[in-house]
């Protein structure tokens, strides 16, 4: 029989309950050893991927320096829960644990304790491994790494001729780096390779740097085949793309829906002239800027007040024809979905856009045009002329040329855009400088203008204008006294509770009607009459449309930035003579009369000649919707500001001793203008194709687009660098 101490069994009894726990306690540190290497050893090799820039493997190594240390600190702590255990199992020997020769603890009952002795001496072995090769791992990326850093660090400002301004941005960004965090995000720390990384890599200031060579960005993948673009017959989806949440939005979706057979036959008539011509579908974006709430967006609040509509007509039928013709669309009311569909970089608009643009063409006013320059850096001067702005009232060029307007007083505030002229797209065929955008107007059947002229009232005019402020005209009461005596007149001005005091009692009003009910008005009365504003609006081409002779003041003088201030600022001189220049000019009588208010028998003559007149409905074609998908669609054919083509060849001199080739030009065979000549060379592409040129000698004081119209033309500033030779001058 084996006889123990009783202190012996307790000292026995809590070791082996120490080492329980402490068993549990071992497997869990290895455990979280284990992870940890993995996540160390993971971030090692991710920092390694293609294309990570030299500042992430520097923070990932220096996070793994940290980790290396962590590991020896586990390693020397097991080292010494070894050390102890080493302890305990000395004590089994000591002489505090038996007495005498018979005092003896069966072997078995500290097995357990040394095998879990050489487990713990084998997890600290393999972390002591495990921390040897990671410290190797460490060492050669802090090689790599310090290699990196000395380049980047060693960096100099190349003296390349083909990069005169890489010294001076430098010197900017020395300065002014962290003015934008967009630069940060690019990469830019504030050493001079960052900075030469940046001004070679995002914008193009500088040479590539050499070392780079082997981390530069993948060249970007080849553009996408051309795809044909094709008719489309259903409106649903465009107006899920142009959205909810704006009273403007509303308009124009409510307008889109009421045109939308006439959309759809002037679609397939279209097609049908096409027939299998190849049209290249564009991704486009149509940006609003106007309607952002970064602009103010004056216009959605007033819609339902009588506010002006006509930039919402316009934009409206942009996006059906746009959408009508196959192309693809993303439409934007704010300045966050700008920035989202274009890739604008997190910051102040410093830095170019983040990738390639993905738009074929952007659709915009003068607002976004601003949104876009503040948040596009660079891009914007790559990709100006990708865009085309709305513009309601023009932009001559002298205001467009930054140089030239600076110089001769020119500036406003929404000129000098160094653009191409035609890329301002207007609502009215102001000046052959810009490209004319246009509307559309309800066009009537033969059984509906029939029905409108035999239900006319002869004696029934309405007012053009929907805004109480509209009435306060000075002299209305003289000219409106002598229409009263001959027709009954009706008003549409907005009102809430009170009948507004500007409208003369014997105005009949009938408030703000929607456009159906406008319509029908328009339908039943003679004419339409305007008091001079607003300017060049949509309504009389509705109501000629509808059957109404459209009555206007003559401005004398013409109204202009100059001399009125409602076109102060714009970036245009145009002198306007009538409230309605368009109608005036291309309408005319019967249609259209312009009398001088102020001279009250040219009124009222007008106005008696005006009741015997018959006036059958009258819409321009290019004011119908088969007129401005037309329209569109070869702007967006032809139109090119990207590539700009250089004239065609003249023929070759049949003579060496003529100093300069002979005019391309020729006299025409009645001999009264210039043709293109039979033998010069032909550009097929050209657009407009040079055999339409003609060329005539204008009256003194009569302008290019006078004497056009003179002779049934337009003029065409495109055939101008033909004609700015000599020799064409000496014919």
């Amino acid at each position: 029989m084996i006889t123990v101490n009783a202190d012996g069994k307790i000292m026995v009894r809590r070791c082996l309950v120490t080492l329980r726990p402490f068993r549990i306690f071992v497997l869990g540190i290895g455990f979280f050893t284990l992870c940890f290497l993995m996540t160390s050893l993971g971030g090692q090799f991710s920092a390694k991927r293609l294309g990570d820039s030299p500042f992430t493997i520097r923070t990932e190594v220096m996070g793994a320096l940290e980790s290396r240390g962590v590991l020896r600190r586990m390693s020397d702590m097991l080292e010494m829960l070894m050390k102890r255990m080493d302890i305990l199992a000395r004590l089994e020997n000591s002489t505090d644990f038996h007495k005498g020769d018979e005092a003896r603890f069966p072997l078995d009952r500290f097995q357990p304790a040394a095998g879990l002795m050489e487990r713990i001496q084998a997890i600290a072995q393999n972390v002591s491994d495990i921390a040897i090769k990671v410290d190797q791992i460490l060492r050669n990326s802090l090689l790599n790494g310090k290699v990196v850093e000395g380049r980047r660090d060693q960096c100099e400002v190349p003296r390349d001729p083909k990069y005169p301004d890489c010294a001076g941005k430098v010197e900017w960004m020395r300065a002014r780096w962290t003015s934008d965090p967009c630069y940060a995000f690019f990469g830019v720390d504030g050493t001079e390779c960052s900075f030469l990384i940046y001004l070679s890599e995002v914008e193009w200031f500088c040479p590539p740097l050499p070392w780079r060579n082997r981390t530069a960005a993948l060249p970007s993948p080849p553009p996408l085949p051309r795809v044909q673009a094709a008719f489309q017959s259903d409106l649903a989806h465009l107006l899920e793309l142009i959205g909810t949440g704006k009273e403007s939005l509303s308009f124009m979706k409510k307008r889109i829906r009421h045109l939308a057979q006439q959309w759809l036959q002037a679609t397939r008539r279209l097609e049908l002239k096409l027939k299998d011509r190849q049209r290249d579908k564009k991704h486009i974006l149509i940006h609003i800027g106007f309607l952002t709430e970064e602009s103010g967006d004056v216009f959605s609040p007033r819609v339902l007040k009588g506010g002006p509509l006509g930039e919402m007509v316009q934009w409206a039928d942009i996006l059906a024809a746009l959408f009508l013709l196959g192309h693809s669309l993303r439409v934007t009311v704010s300045l966050k979905e700008l920035q989202s569909h274009l890739g604008v970089p997190p910051g102040r608009g410093n830095c170019p856009l983040t990738s390639p643009l993905p738009f074929d063409l952007i659709y915009t006013d003068y607002h976004g045009l601003q949104q876009m320059k503040q948040h596009m850096g660079l891009s914007f001067k790559k990709y100006r002329c990708r865009v085309r702005v709305i513009d309601t009232f023009g932009t001559e060029p002298a205001y467009n040329h930054e140089e030239y307007a600076t110089l001769r007083g020119y500036r406003t505030n929404w000129g000098y855009w160094n653009l191409q002229p035609t890329q301002f797209m207007t609502m009215f065929p102001h000046t052959p400088d810009n490209s004319f955008m246009g509307f559309v107007s309800e066009e009537l059947n033969k059984t509906e203008k029939q029905f409108i002229k035999s239900n006319k009232v002869s004696s029934m005019a309405v007012v053009y204008g929907k805004e109480a402020s509209i009435w306060k005209v000075q002299g209305k009461e003289k000219f409106l006294a002598i229409l009263n005596k001959y027709m009954e007149i009706h008003g549409t001005v907005y009102y809430e509770t009170q009948r507004p005091p500007e409208v003369p009692a014997f105005v009949k009003n009938h408030g703000l009607l929607p456009q159906h009910e406008f319509q029908q008005l328009l339908r039943k009365a003679k004419l339409f009459i305007g008091f001079g504003f607003p300017y060049e609006g949509p309504a009389p081409l509705e109501a000629i449309a509808n059957g109404c002779v459209f009555l206007q003041a003559r401005f004398n003088p013409p109204h202009s930035s100059l001399n009125h201030e409602f076109f102060r600022g714009k970036p245009t001189s145009r002198e306007v003579s009538s409230q309605h220049p368009y109608a005036e000019d291309f309408i005319g009588k019967p249609h259209v009369w312009t009398v001088d208010y102020n001279n009250s028998e040219e009124f009222e003559a007008a106005i008696k000649t005006i009741m015997r007149t018959q006036v059958d409905p009258y819409l321009p074609y290019e004011y119908t919707c088969e007129g401005m998908l037309e329209r569109i669609h070869a702007y967006i054919q032809h139109q090119d500001f990207c590539t700009m083509s250089s004239p065609p060849l003249p023929p070759k001199a049949k003579s060496p001793a003529m100093q300069s080739p002979p005019s391309p030009l020729a006299l025409s065979p009645n001999a009264t203008h210039l043709v293109w000549s039979p033998s010069a060379s032909r550009d097929p592409h050209a657009w407009p194709p040079v055999d339409s040129l003609q060329v005539w000698v204008s009256e003194t004081r009569h302008s290019c687009t006078e004497t056009c119209r003179q002779h049934g033309l337009v003029c065409e500033p495109t055939f101008f660098r033909f004609l700015n030779k000599k020799e064409v001058f000496l014919q």
